[in-house]
């Protein structure tokens, strides 16, 4: 009720969103993160009490490409609407699309053991063709279109596949990079190549301009805008059968790829 009498000095609030879970623009409802789940909280966490600043709590491997640059568009939008600062707080890791979406924030904060970096993009499959020879099986496919039929898991893997699948990756990367320079500029490092698709971690993320500080939310926050700032948390919810652990049969495969997204960074 404060901030709706003019003669009394409000303390500064805070909006923290949390951005946790692989990109991806299916997966489980209120797991997996894509523009058309995240959009109504980031909206309101802009919108709503007329915040000072906006921080991201971001635990997240990556994922899909074109919706990790939405939802970072969108929080760029927003924060140039509202004049409103952003400020990231990264747990376990932001790599790949998560570092992306980081990268939306004015300034990065990491913990000592965090993960951060893998500015690259990765396209990863099975080759099935030597199990379905095994038990005789004969693929069959008539297209219509030289390229119709590309990458086929079924079907020894060719050259000229592969060499268009690193054609249509390499945009993809560049678009990347594109991102990481605007927004971190000359806080980058000249003596590191940063875009190879390495990661780096804690005070290494630092060194190379990757992140700003080692800081957690509630105290760096304190820190920027006084020990009175009030924090309004905004969350996913999840969906009742995912919190009484029970997922529908289509989720098995969903979490199998999420728990290969985080395993390369060893979670």
């Amino acid at each position: 009720m404060k901030r709706f009498i003019p003669f009394l000095k409000t303390p500064p609030r805070v909006a923290l969103v949390r951005l946790s879970g692989t990109i991806a623009s299916g997966g489980r409802p209120g797991s997996a993160l894509n523009d058309a789940a995240v959009a109504p909280l980031i909206e309101r966490a802009f919108r709503r009490g007329k915040p000072d600043a906006v921080a991201l709590v971001i635990n997240s491997p990556g994922g899909a490409p074109v919706q990790t640059a939405l939802i970072a568009g969108r929080i760029r939008r927003l924060a140039e609407e509202r004049k409103v600062k952003v400020h990231a707080f990264v747990e376990d890791v932001a790599a790949s699309g998560g570092y992306w979406l980081a990268t939306a924030a004015d300034d990065i904060w990491i913990d000592e053991s965090s993960i951060v970096g893998s500015i690259g993009v990765v396209s990863a499959g099975f080759g099935f063709h030597g199990l379905i020879e095994r038990f005789g099986v004969e693929r069959r496919v008539h297209t219509a279109g030289r390229s119709k039929s590309f990458m086929d898991p079924f079907r020894p893997e060719k050259t000229e596949d592969v060499a268009r699948l690193k054609s249509m990756m390499e945009p993809i990367h560049q678009a990347f990079i594109d991102q990481v320079r605007a927004r971190r500029g000359e806080r980058l490092s000249k003596d590191t190549d940063l875009f190879t698709g390495d990661i780096w971690v804690g005070r290494q993320a630092v060194s190379v301009g990757l992140a700003d500080g080692i800081g957690h939310p509630l105290p760096k926050l304190k820190e920027l805008y006084g020990p009175k700032v009030e924090v309004m948390p905004y969350g996913m919810r999840r969906p009742i059968l995912s919190r009484l652990g029970m997922r529908a049969a289509g989720g098995v495969m969903d979490l199998a790829e999420d728990r290969a997204l985080w395993a390369r960074y060893g979670l």
